[in-house]
């Protein structure tokens, strides 16, 4: 299988919102628990190259969450927000998540994420669990475009 057959892209969604809003939705880390279904905490100080720490909830274990450690690879206002895993002695899983903005003018914009599965494991992760990431980053997607247009439309009726 060739690395373009292991990357998930969620649906992408349009946003009435700018751009610029929906970047502050994505780096306001601790209410991620408010508006996304699939990752329920980050921890970071998102500057380039320091530790990502994602906590997503365990379908095999309903109440709890799963750990993933990745580094921050991209942060570009606005337009892009991405990290990866790394391979490790522990465990050779790797892949990378970008998260996508595209401004759509002046108060519109749109909004997807791709995981690209990397390393040896590539094809056995996409396969076990290709389908639950997009399912999970469909969410986040739809998340995404909710919370802001709620807080665009809240700040225009001030």
């Amino acid at each position: 299988m060739s690395k373009a057959q292991n990357i998930v892209t969620s649906v992408r969604v349009e946003i009435d919102a700018p751009a610029s809003v929906v970047w502050d939705v994505l780096v306001d880390l601790p209410r991620y628990k408010e508006w996304n279904p699939y990752t329920v905490r980050i921890e970071s100080t998102l500057k380039l190259g320091e530790p990502v720490h994602i906590y997503i909830p365990d379908p095999a274990q309903p109440g709890s969450e799963i750990h993933v450690f990745e580094h921050l690879v991209a942060y570009e206002p606005g337009q892009l927000l991405a990290w990866e895993q790394r391979p490790t002695a522990e465990s050779k899983d790797a892949a990378r998540r970008d998260q996508y903005i595209e401004a759509l003018g002046d108060e519109r914009s749109a909004y997807f994420t791709t995981d690209l599965f990397l390393g040896v494991n590539a094809d056995s992760i996409m396969q076990s669990f290709g389908p639950w990431v997009k399912q999970g980053f469909d969410g986040i997607a739809r998340g995404v475009k909710a919370q802001a247009e709620r807080i665009y439309a809240s700040s225009r009726s001030l």
